[in-house]
């Protein structure tokens, strides 16, 4: 208590006092009291005291500012910075507001950053697993260091017992670890209170839905009127398998100046990763109805319709739903009984590949892995009808 500074009220405040450098000075609490209700002894506020409506709960709050300013000065005698310190700049040091950032805003901001960038399908994923966040904290206000280990598995405890999948529970947590990780590298939080040193993101080996040469063929082979919409979704198909499995949004931003001397050279969305592909006879089949009347600044397939780059996505994220859902009568119509999508395709030509005893350092470079590990899961997962037919080569 510093009786010195005595207020017209007849109350003391109550200071810590700072000892550095053999000076001292004062930091205050905000709290005073009449010195009668003052324990000297035992440094706090007497029980008979009733100017607040808990003396305990004051005593307690002293008490947890207390050791917060100790372990202020434990961080920085650990860190090094004690001793260069003054006693000014260790107050102000000790007792600067800190400006909390909210995980939520944090990543709003990434995600504005994003669209800037015209990184628009990251931008989406940060905010689905954003908006699940929100749904699981209630609250508008999580702080980084909230996000804690217990609350990770309170998140996934709460998803999987909706009956949510283990792999959404990890895209998930992966795009929060990332956000966190962001968090670190840009100084809005201390990797002291990094939770994922401690928890590990779950997942499960999916299955690598592939179909035989063929059905291949049998989509090939389906005849469809051109001004039918199925017409497109069966060349999309094939144009996807043909091109080393191709995905659909890059498919859709092909433009005729992707084609120089015979080959398709474009950029992955994804991962800004080069590709050079050759252009078939078979594939050129296929696309030389897109062609036709077109400039080279045009888009080969009739996918992206507007001018703006989120409108574009936008085009392209509702035409792969249709597509996705005319594959499904394509299936019909082929009588295949595998679910057809858009991946369907990318796995049959790797999973055809390695049948024709391509090796796996060549299907690597094809399908645009950077390691080698990532090919491997397609072996791993080899469909039972490609087993079966590696079965049948066993003679005695």
């Amino acid at each position: 208590m510093d009786t010195r500074r005595k207020r017209k009220d007849g109350m003391c405040p109550i200071i810590f006092r700072l000892s550095h450098h053999r000076k001292t000075i004062a930091i205050a609490t905000g709290f005073a009291v009449p010195p009668e209700y003052w324990n000297e002894k035992n440094r706090e506020v007497k029980r008979t005291y009733n100017g607040v409506s808990s003396v305990a709960r004051l005593n307690n709050l002293l008490i947890k500012k207390k050791t917060e300013l100790r372990d202020g000065i434990n961080e920085l005698e650990e860190n090094g910075q004690l001793g260069g310190l003054s006693i000014t700049e260790l107050k102000n040091t000790l007792t600067k507001p800190t400006n909390t950032i909210s995980f939520f805003d944090f990543t709003n901001r990434l995600i504005g950053e994003m669209e800037e960038a015209n990184r628009f399908g990251n931008a989406k994923a940060y905010r689905c697993a954003l908006g699940a966040l929100k749904n699981f904290n209630k609250k508008e206000f999580l702080r980084f260091e909230e996000m804690t280990y217990t609350y990770l598995k309170r998140f996934e405890t709460a998803h999987l017992k909706k009956g949510n999948s283990i792999n959404g529970l990890s895209m998930y947590m992966r795009t929060f670890r990332a956000i966190y990780n962001k968090a670190i590298h840009q100084g809005a939080v201390s990797a002291d209170s990094y939770p994922f040193k401690k928890y590990k993101i779950k997942s499960e080996p999916t299955a690598k839905r592939a179909i035989s040469i063929e059905k291949i063929r049998r989509i090939l082979n389906l005849e469809l009127e051109p001004s039918t919409p199925l017409f497109n979704t069966r060349n999309y198909f094939l144009c996807s398998y043909l091109m080393n499995g191709i995905s659909f949004i890059d498919m859709a931003f092909l433009k005729l100046d992707n084609i120089i001397d015979e080959r398709i050279q474009y950029r992955r969305q994804k991962t800004a990763r080069y590709y050079d592909i050759k252009l078939t006879p078979q594939l050129s089949s296929i696309m030389d109805c897109y062609l036709i009347g077109k400039d080279k600044t045009d888009y080969i397939f009739p996918i992206v319709k507007r001018k703006e780059m989120q409108d574009q996505f936008k085009d392209i994220q509702w035409e792969r739903k249709r597509y996705n859902k005319r594959l499904k009568e394509i299936a019909k119509l082929c009588e295949i009984d595998e679910h057809l999508t858009s991946y369907v395709s990318r796995h049959s030509m790797a999973t055809n590949l390695i049948l024709n005893d391509v090796p796996i350092n060549a299907l690597s470079k094809m399908l645009g892995h950077s390691d080698i590990s990532t090919t491997e899961i397609y072996i791993k997962n080899l469909p039972t009808h490609i087993m079966d037919e590696y079965q049948e080569r066993l003679e005695i």
